[in-house]
C-alpha cells in the first residue's frame, strides 16, 4: 500500500472517454438526417478505481483504519445507488473489511478547517473497482450498480428504440448507451417514423441488460422478446 500522508492537489483518474457527435438539423424530427451521420461508439471503459473520501481529524493509524470503513461505505452507497445498504449487517460486515479492498490513500487539506467548521484533513481513498464490483455482486446489487454479472456471458443484440421525436431525444439516446457499463459497443443501423433500429454489443446476456435498462428508466421495456424477425426487444425513451 502506497501512502502519501501530506496535503496536495486532488489527483483526476483517467478515464477512458468516448464522445458522440450527431448532426442536428434545425427544424422538426431530423432522424433521417442524423442517420447518415451515424457511427459506431464504444462505451466508456469502467474505472481501474472508486474513489472514496471522508474528513479525518489527525492522520493516525487507528483514525485511517476507520475512515477507510466510511470512505468504501461511501463507494458502495454510491455504486449500489441505495442509501440504506448499510443498514443490512452483510454489507456492513463487507464495509468493515475496507482494508482488502484498498489499493492506496492519501490526505488533502480540508477546505472547510479554515473557518473552523470541520476536521483539517480529508481521506481520499482508491478502492479496487474489480474487487468492489465483485462485492457488490455478492450481497445483490450487481445490476443496480450497473455492472455485469460476474457469470455473464457477453452478446449481439438488435433492438428497436421508439418514443424518438426530435434530434435531442435521439442524443439522449445515445448519451444513455454510451454511459451504460453493460454496453460494449452500439450501431445504429435505421430510423423509421419516431424509432430507430440499434444493434448493441453487451457485455452481458439480454436479459440482465434489460434488467437494468428497467432500473434505471431512462429507457423502458416494452417488449423483451418479441416475434419480430431481427429484433430482439423494443423499447422506449421516457420523458
Amino acid at each position: 500500500m502506497r501512502t502519501r500522508p501530506v496535503e496536495g492537489g486532488v489527483c483526476s483518474l483517467s478515464h477512458g472517454e468516448q464522445r458522440v457527435r450527431a448532426a442536428c438539423a434545425a427544424g422538426a424530427l431530423a432522424l433521417a438526417i442524423l442517420i447518415g451521420a451515424m457511427v459506431p461508439f464504444a462505451a466508456p471503459a469502467a474505472p481501474p478505481t472508486y474513489t472514496g473520501e471522508t474528513p479525518v481529524v489527525s492522520q493516525s493509524d487507528e483514525e485511517r483504519t476507520e475512515a477507510l470503513k466510511t470512505a468504501l461505505a461511501n463507494v458502495v452507497i454510491e455504486q449500489s445507488g441505495d442509501s440504506g445498504a448499510l443498514a443490512r449487517s452483510d454489507v456492513a460486515a463487507a464495509v468493515a473489511k475496507a482494508d482488502r479492498y484498498v489499493l492506496q490513500f492519501r490526505y488533502k487539506a480540508n477546505p472547510n478547517a479554515a473557518d473552523g467548521s470541520g476536521p483539517r484533513w480529508i481521506l481520499v481513498a482508491e478502492f479496487d473497482s474489480t474487487a468492489v464490483d465483485e462485492m457488490l455482486q455478492r450481497l445483490g446489487f450487481g445490476t443496480s450498480a450497473g455492472t455485469a454479472p460476474i457469470d455473464a456471458t457477453p452478446s449481439e443484440a438488435t433492438v428497436w428504440i421508439g418514443g424518438i421525436r426530435s434530434a435531442e431525444d435521439y442524443a439522449r439516446v445515445i448519451a444513455y448507451l454510451g454511459k451504460n457499463n453493460l454496453v460494449r459497443s452500439a450501431q445504429p443501423m435505421q430510423a423509421r417514423g419516431e424509432g430507430m433500429l440499434v444493434k448493441l454489443s453487451l457485455a452481458t446476456d439480454l436479459k440482465h441488460f434489460l434488467d437494468g435498462v428497467g432500473l434505471e428508466r431512462t429507457l423502458s421495456v416494452v417488449n423483451g422478446s418479441p416475434p419480430i424477425d431481427g429484433v430482439d426487444a423494443t423499447l422506449a425513451l421516457g420523458p
